[in-house]
């Protein structure tokens, strides 16, 4: 999809930037939401599509209307449109090279230093999902990204073939091995959602889901 068949998602795009430059100059902001969702839309994602940055979008949007999670939600909210802004399945640097993308892009759309900085961190952060204790933002875009993981049983599904179909050139034994070590990690983390919003309203339903997805692959 791209920016003219989804005006209101580069809208979205607009207004965030505009606000995390809180009135300082700067060029046109449309021009870097076009690229973004040129990159978004490339032919080699099933699940990491324009689909998948409108809900991490719309999930920090919940996040901070639930409890108001997060310091600097504009920076979140640019966070979410560069981590997977840079997608090769078969590549295992996506989220650093997403990382430098927003460094270079936002240090020319006119963020500050730390502005950039702090959203190029988030970037990086969603590699582990591990953010640290007190760590708003990092909190907040971690637990919208993994809020897919909480779906009804039904787009879970959809989810998990779409990942499967990212993942086509590997043989189907390789892929069952790979993904189930990577649910069983999942399952292994004392909590999946940082928030007290996630905690309390996603945490049960992911689980349930996750250990579903294990057992269909494992029996």
């Amino acid at each position: 999809m791209t920016a003219d068949q989804d005006p209101a998602l580069l809208q979205r795009w607009n207004t965030t930037l505009l606000a995390a430059r809180a009135g300082r100059e700067g060029p046109d902001p449309a021009p870097y939401g076009r690229n973004l969702l040129s990159r978004w839309a490339e032919p080699q994602r099933r699940y990491h599509t324009v689909t998948h940055l409108r809900a991490v979008l719309d999930r920090i949007d919940e996040l901070a209307d639930q409890g108001g999670e997060g310091g600097e939600l504009e920076l979140v909210r640019l966070a979410a449109w560069f981590h997977d802004a840079v997608y090769r399945p078969e590549r295992s640097e996506n989220e650093e090279r997403s990382a430098a993308l927003a460094e270079k892009a936002l240090t020319e759309a006119g963020l500050t230093p730390h502005e950039v900085a702090e959203v190029a961190r988030l970037v990086r952060l969603t590699t582990t999902h591990d953010p640290d204790p007190g760590d708003l933002n990092g909190e907040t875009l971690c637990d919208a990204d993994l809020a897919i993981l909480a779906t009804d049983p039904d787009t879970y599904g959809g989810y998990a073939t779409a990942v499967r179909e990212e993942y086509s050139f590997v043989p189907a034994d390789a892929f069952r091995e790979g993904r189930a070590a990577v649910l069983r990690q999942l399952l292994g983390l004392p909590r999946l959602f940082r928030t007290p919003y996630g905690a309390a309203v996603w945490e049960e339903r992911a689980r349930e889901n996750l250990e579903r997805e294990l057992a269909e692959l494992t029996g």
